[in-house]
């Protein structure tokens, strides 16, 4: 029997850890929060990744299990497939969500913290969405690095958010 979870209780609950540990539990300590909201992500990750290939042989190679989770796991999360993955062949893959669901509900209050200048709003505002942007994207990065890890491939992940609702995760793999 399958257990799911209500994607809106997942978002939610994204959205109020990402509040938590940058508001209460690290306020003035940002590096701090990420870590800890990657750390959270990363053992996600390597659950799913345990629940996921249960029934699966071990991949023989990177590309194998990079594809596993651009397909396979990714469905698993999000109902839809990575929509492109890019390689250099040297262990660098980028995966791109055009529509990346976890992004699409994320505001900023900019009165919160009395954070917008005077001389240039507009510059200090965009800043601050970015910076709660970002904070939403540790989780999904510790997420894959965790399922990767899990895969027994060591690896760095990261997140480019340059173009909205748009996101690029970067995995530079150890070799």
């Amino acid at each position: 029997m399958a257990r799911e979870v209500s994607e809106s209780c997942v978002d939610s609950l994204l959205t109020e850890m990402v509040s938590t540990y940058c508001n209460r539990f690290y306020a003035n300590k940002p590096d701090l929060a990420a870590r800890s909201i990657e750390a959270i992500g990363y053992q996600v990750g390597h659950q799913l990744s345990e629940r996921y290939t249960m029934d699966r042989p071990r991949f023989s190679d990177h590309l194998e299990a990079i594809k596993f989770i651009c397909k396979d796991f990714w469905s698993e999360l999000f109902k839809k497939q990575i929509d492109n993955l890019k390689t250099n062949h040297r262990g660098t893959f980028v995966l791109q969500d055009s529509q990346f669901r976890w992004l699409s509900r994320v505001s900023v209050d900019l009165s919160e913290n009395g954070d917008v200048s005077q001389d240039n709003p507009e510059a200090t505002a965009e800043n601050k969405a970015a910076q709660v942007t970002s904070m939403h994207l540790y989780f999904p990065c510790g997420i894959i690095r965790g399922a990767l890890s899990n895969l027994g491939i060591p690896c760095a992940v990261s997140a480019d958010i340059s173009n909205l609702p748009a996101c690029e995760l970067l995995a530079l793999f150890a070799n």
